[in-house]
């Protein structure tokens, strides 16, 4: 049983780590440009937020397994095949992105307005405001967002395993469910009740360093 629930933990790993950078990366942009062009924003434009933020809210809507199944095309393309560990990815990233970057958003709407204004009187470019100020002072919610996303995403990627994504949820499906043993199906879940719990005394760990 070791050898295959080891290899399945380290594809949910990779899966989850990299998924998760990516959907950082991507949604920390489009918090960027969300924040920058809402109203009263630095660089306002209405136009260009109401357009991210349909876009946002739609990629929000979809429940996880569809948006995988509606981007295996993309895949396929991307990656040269539509399933296995590598190739959800690019769903898992698509499906988080949208996710931390309104937890992104929220962190920063949430930076005192006198901070930013004193930021403004001494003469802070709108790069200097969003990368010294803002971000210094939302990097505890950051923290706690990338956490929650990191969270967010292992559970996805066990929904990915139904639909050929490997890891544990691919174990849970073949040898749990149709194989019928429940045993394997029980440590599956112990497994990621583990992960997830070491995933979230590390990121309340990262907080409470960066809070001081």
């Amino acid at each position: 049983m070791v050898d295959i629930l080891l290899p399945a933990l380290g594809e949910t790993i990779y899966m989850s780590f990299v998924s998760t950078f990516f959907a950082v990366l991507i949604g920390f942009l489009l918090s960027i440009i969300l924040i920058l062009t809402s109203k009263g924003g630095l660089k306002e434009n209405l136009k260009i937020y109401s357009v991210l933020d349909v876009v946002i809210n739609t990629l929000r809507s979809f429940p996880f397994i569809i948006l995988m199944i509606v981007l295996f095309p993309l895949t396929k393309f991307l990656i040269g095949k539509s399933i296995g560990t590598t190739a959800a990815i690019i769903p898992l990233t698509i499906g988080a992105a949208p996710f931390i970057a309104r937890l992104i958003e929220s962190a920063f709407k949430e930076v005192d307005q006198g901070v930013i204004e004193a930021a403004k009187s001494f003469g802070a470019s709108d790069f200097q405001i969003i990368f010294k100020v803002m971000l210094v002072e939302a990097l505890p919610s950051i923290i706690s967002a990338i956490t929650l996303t990191l969270i967010t995403v292992i559970g996805f990627s066990a929904m990915a395993g139904a639909v050929g994504g490997g890891g544990l949820g691919d174990v849970a499906i073949k040898y749990g469910y149709y194989r019928f043993q429940t045993e394997t199906m029980i440590y599956t879940v112990l497994i990621l009740i583990a992960l997830v719990q070491v995933c979230q005394s590390a990121g309340d760990y990262i907080y409470k360093k960066t809070k001081k």
